[in-house]
């Protein structure tokens, strides 16, 4: 056997092994981000495609950058992207809390059912189910006429409406963005809560505590994990959603995903559209890569910790 097949077979499987996703990484992650990044920094130009280097255009255009932060157009879709995607993580949160919270209460056969109900909207198509909630929020729908009556009742009649308008506003965005994203809220939430030691509990309720007293003291602190990855998984695709609000939003007051989708198909602006992409996806990766790198700080202080 030679030098290089022993060496294949003591560590070429593993390295092999390790070797795929990063292969997948590069290929798939990295290198269409760095040809974003390089297009970004081309100049616009009426050629196919649509952007140059070079030549009678400078190598390196940094204006895309500055125009990011100088034109408002960009900013209010900025700010409109954040505060939609936050208020809609929110209202995951809250929602989504109780009900992992129960999942974990209820015996092994109903969990095993309501798990499947959470799942169940992801065997439906996406767009299927936009075009749904579009039909509920219709002024004609019956959707539309309970809350319209629920209104009428519990305001003055000189507030009383017609119809609510619901559809091309950022109501119907959150809306559709809570129901659309709640899974993805529950299902990290009902993981963390899961593998807690239900012990604590009854040990605190043993010294005295009341129930509300519990879970502030002993469940929510032992979830936060759950809840900051809850939270990702719904912040993050939600602040760069595209198809939600061009169906159900105004289009007054678009968000960042809609501004890159009209900066590639109809301004035919490339580099435009992949700067505000770079700036949306170092918005969004930052954050991220940061947590991931305190919570393996604390992981591995709790595991020094724990050494004799």
């Amino acid at each position: 056997m030679t030098a290089l097949a022993q060496w294949f077979h003591r560590r070429g499987w593993r390295d092999l092994i390790i070797g795929i996703p990063y292969a997948w990484l590069i290929l798939f992650f990295l290198l269409p981000f760095l040809i974003v990044v390089a297009m970004s920094l081309a100049t616009r130009t009426p050629t196919a495609p649509p952007f140059g280097y070079g030549g009678d255009n400078p190598l390196i255009n940094p204006a895309g950058y500055a125009r990011l932060f100088t034109d408002s157009l960009y900013l209010r879709a900025f700010l409109t992207s954040l505060i939609n995607a936050g208020v809609a993580t929110v209202l995951c949160l809250l929602l989504g809390y109780p009900m992992a919270l129960a999942l974990t209460r209820v015996s092994k056969s109903w969990r095993t059912i309501l798990l499947m109900l959470v799942i169940l909207p992801f065997w439906t198509s996406f767009l299927l189910r936009v075009y749904a909630w579009m039909g509920l929020m219709g002024r004609n729908s019956w959707f539309n006429g309970l809350l319209t009556d629920l209104w009428n009742l519990i305001t003055p009649q000189a507030w009383a409406l017609q119809s609510i308008p619901m559809m091309n506003t950022n109501f119907a965005v959150v809306l559709v963005m809570v129901y659309t994203y709640l899974p993805f809220m529950i299902l990290p939430l009902y993981a963390n809560l899961e593998r807690l030691d239900p012990a604590l509990d009854e040990a605190a309720m043993d010294l005295g505590s009341r129930p509300f007293q519990v879970f502030r003291d002993v469940t929510l602190p032992q979830s936060i994990p759950g809840i900051i990855a809850g939270g990702l998984l719904v912040f993050i695709p939600a602040a760069g959603e595209l198809v939600i609000p061009s169906l159900v939003g105004d289009a007054a007051a678009p968000m960042i995903g809609r501004i890159i989708s009209d900066e590639f198909a109809q301004a035919r602006d490339w580099p435009m559209a992949s700067t505000v992409a770079v700036a949306l996806l170092v918005l969004m990766v930052g954050p991220t890569m940061i947590y991931s790198r305190f919570q393996a700080r604390a992981e591995g202080a709790e595991t020094d910790g724990a050494k004799p």
